[in-house]
């Protein structure tokens, strides 16, 4: 319930929609979460690398989660709502009903996730084009993105292609449902899907993939309104969707944004000063905002294009309007956590011993490891032990999803320490990646002196220390942990007008919680385990390479 300090607020909603769950927050005019709450949402895995969800199930969720978070809000203090989600792709047919993206027919399993892999050949067949489009996504088109996915649908789901009304990235979808406008957001369509900010959409780009359809009918299917992130849609919120929701009639949406893109608009634009970093007294570019859930997305931006290769982007205007946006990635990070943890055959043990001592699993990892360190310090444990994190493909710098994972120094040990060295050296995994991302963009002309960290892992104090010690830059942590719903709430305050620019909600809804400096006694240490991270993935390509030649 409000206080009464608060019963003159305003108020903004924010509703991000993740890979296994939606939640809501309410939020005020400063940053602040008042209110927030969570609710799962269905995955289906048919297949490997198959990964589908329901749009009616996703928007059922946003629903009760936003009636949660406004219970009890007078209705006349709530000024927008924004909306940002994983860019999976939404398939609808001509009356907006759910349309199979499965062999099977079932179409309220009508969304293929991002993490889908099931596009393989097709987004092969793009690259091998070298189309000029692929320039802005760092050389060669993910998987991971919409064309492969559309192209796939066509080749093999040829009812549903025929009776197809609409493609949304589900940011959009959202934003349609409610308000029902079709218009796109300007950070989907050039993310995920090749439009430019300057140029549109390309023609011979979708002709020369065998996707000439969505030209004709003047990219009706895929969309040809496009706004810009924070803008208003429409007429704002409509009165099935004011029911639904629980807010009120008409009050302003934004255009949506990715989830990842949410969270970096959460954290890159706050205050810093007092904070004696880096990044002080210097332009927003010298930032990178590190969004790190199930996957991880490392958000650099620049004042003029910048092109690094296995880097997605540069994009105009996705993220901060005026700015280019490039983009790395890790395709597995909490989910690789999770996977290497549950699936050690100590798992029951830690599980019951942190139910006893009521801590969560990772943390009471993180303690464990305290108690077997010893004098060193904790990161040294894994000298003998190494791990290359590409379980899911590599999405940057190296642009091969057909990598594999790898772990080097395995013993016969089965205990609870040997589960834990082996979390250890995962978390390290994922830093040195993502130093290696971070050196690419930086060879390219990026000027990048300190990471912003949100998203679940953040949370993970383990996780944002290895990250400050590996890449050897200080981490700010934002000082509400929900930075993404913060970005989403900050795009509902654009739209409500209450703000001039995206830039000025950023730094007075975006503020700084604590900072964590790398300890550089241990640099020669990681240094070393870097020069081993990267023998790793040589090794494996020439194993491949001896293999290939059979």
């Amino acid at each position: 319930m409000p206080s009464e300090r608060q019963s003159t607020a305003q108020f903004y909603v924010g509703v991000d929609v993740g890979s296994a769950s939606v939640r809501a927050a309410l939020v005020d005019g400063v940053g602040t979460v008042v209110a927030h709450a969570e609710q799962p949402i269905q995955v289906w895995e048919p297949r490997p690398d198959h990964y589908e969800q329901s749009s009616a199930d996703i928007w059922a969720a946003c629903c009760s989660v936003t009636k949660e978070v406004v219970r009890g809000v007078d209705a006349s203090q709530i000024r927008g709502l924004g909306f940002d989600a994983t860019c999976s792709l939404v398939v609808v047919d001509k009356q907006f009903q759910p349309l199979a993206v499965n062999s099977e027919g079932q179409n309220h399993r009508n969304v293929i996730m991002w993490m889908d892999h099931r596009a393989v050949s097709q987004v092969q067949r793009i690259n091998a084009t070298q189309h000029r489009v692929l320039n802005y996504v760092g050389g060669a088109m993910s998987v991971e993105m919409q064309p492969p996915k559309l192209l796939w649908i066509k080749e093999n789901l040829p009812e549903s292609w025929e009776k197809v009304g609409y493609f949304f990235d589900l940011p959009d979808f959202l934003s349609w449902k409610a308000t029902g406008v079709t218009a796109r957001s300007l950070c989907t369509v050039v993310c995920k899907w090749t439009y430019t900010s300057d140029g549109g959409w390309d023609d011979s780009f979708w002709k020369m993939i065998g996707l000439e359809d969505l030209v004709k009918d003047k990219y009706e299917k895929i969309g040809n309104h496009v706004l810009s992130p924070g803008e208003a849609v429409g007429k704002g919120l409509t009165p099935e969707a004011a029911r639904d929701l629980g807010l009120p009639e008409g009050i302003a949406v934004a255009a949506s944004l990715i989830d990842a893109h949410a969270g970096g608009l959460g954290v890159i634009g706050a205050d810093v000063k007092g904070h004696n970093l880096p990044c002080e007294n210097q332009p927003i570019t010298s930032r990178v905002a590190m969004i790190c859930g199930t996957s991880s997305c490392h958000m650099g931006i620049s004042e003029t294009p910048i092109f690094v290769p296995g880097v997605w982007g540069p994009y105009f205007s996705a993220m901060v309007p005026g700015l280019w946006l490039n983009e790395g990635g890790q395709s597995a990070t909490g989910k690789l956590i999770d996977h290497v943890v549950r699936g050690h055959v100590a798992f029951p043990e830690l599980e019951a011993k942190a139910a006893a001592s009521a801590h969560s699993i990772y943390t009471y990892l993180n303690s464990h490891l305290d108690l077997i360190k010893k004098s060193l310090p904790v990161g040294f444990l894994t000298v003998d032990l190494h791990v290359w994190p590409d379980f899911h493909g590599n999405r940057s710098p190296l642009t091969d999803l057909t990598l594999k994972g790898m772990v080097v120094g395995l013993t016969l040990s089965r205990g609870l320490d040997e589960l834990a060295l082996i979390y250890l050296a995962t978390i390290q995994a994922i830093a040195l990646g993502t130093r290696h991302i971070l050196e690419v963009m930086q060879a390219a002309g990026h000027d990048i002196t300190t990471l912003f960290l949100c998203g679940g892992l953040s949370k993970n104090p383990l996780f944002v220390q290895m990250h400050a010690d590996i890449t050897g830059k200080p981490v700010v942590l934002s000082k509400e942990v929900e930075s993404v719903l913060v970005g989403a709430a900050i795009l509902g305050a654009c739209a409500s007008g209450e703000f001039a620019s995206i830039q000025e909600a950023m730094a007075k809804m975006g503020r700084i919680g604590r900072v964590v400096q790398p300890n550089h006694e241990h640099k020669r240490f990681y240094d070393k385990k870097y020069e081993v991270f990267l023998k790793l993935v040589e090794h494996q390509r020439e194993y491949r390479s001896i293999m290939n030649s059979l």
